[in-house]
């Protein structure tokens, strides 16, 4: 529930990158909450025609109000494989030639569930990172990706160094992505 949270929290924020969990967690929420609008609002226009009426309508915001995250996180999710968002608007548009749209769609899932790119790259650094280096440094199991140290220095304490506005991580004095929510400083 928290990936589902995380996705409404960042709203319409389209830069930086995704994880393939935190995709697939809102799209599979956002799917059983629109299958438990639409069965309410079913049963309801066979009971009662107010009440279907209403879940219906409800299912209808609902829709409204998840495009842009929904996006949002798909934009993130192609950031993450080293695509641009603007390859996924391409295969959407695509989408709507019939033959065309068929492999447009399959080449689009394709990129959804590919994995991250090791490392940082054009837009962020890696979001599995923070967990792995959260491991490293309180000392916990876990890999040391290539180019990595196994145990991480915690930053120094001189002036070079703030703390992100978005999530509270301290900074390296030349980070240009925060390490904690791949937030652009």
């Amino acid at each position: 529930m928290d990936w589902y949270l995380m996705v409404w929290r960042r709203y319409a924020e389209f830069e930086g990158r995704s994880r393939r969990t935190e995709y697939w967690m809102f799209t599979l929420f956002n799917v059983l909450a629109l299958l438990a609008l639409a069965l309410i609002g079913g049963v309801g226009l066979a009971t009662a025609r107010e009440f279907g009426v209403f879940f219906f309508v409800l299912f209808g915001v609902y829709v409204l109000a998840a495009i842009i995250p929904s996006f949002s996180v798909a934009v993130r999710r192609f950031h993450d494989t080293g695509k641009s968002g603007w390859l996924l608007l391409l295969l959407m548009v695509l989408g709507c030639i019939p033959l065309l749209g068929l492999i447009a769609t399959v080449i689009q899932i394709v990129f959804l569930c590919t994995d991250s790119n090791p490392g940082p790259n054009q837009y962020g650094p890696n979001p599995k990172m923070a967990e792995h280096l959260a491991a490293a440094i309180a000392g916990g199991p876990g890999f040391a990706p290539m180019g990595y140290s196994a145990q991480p220095s915690l930053p120094s304490s001189d002036s070079g160094h703030g703390f992100c506005r978005n999530c509270g991580v301290r900074l390296g004095g030349g980070s240009l992505f925060c390490s904690g929510c791949g937030t652009r400083v």
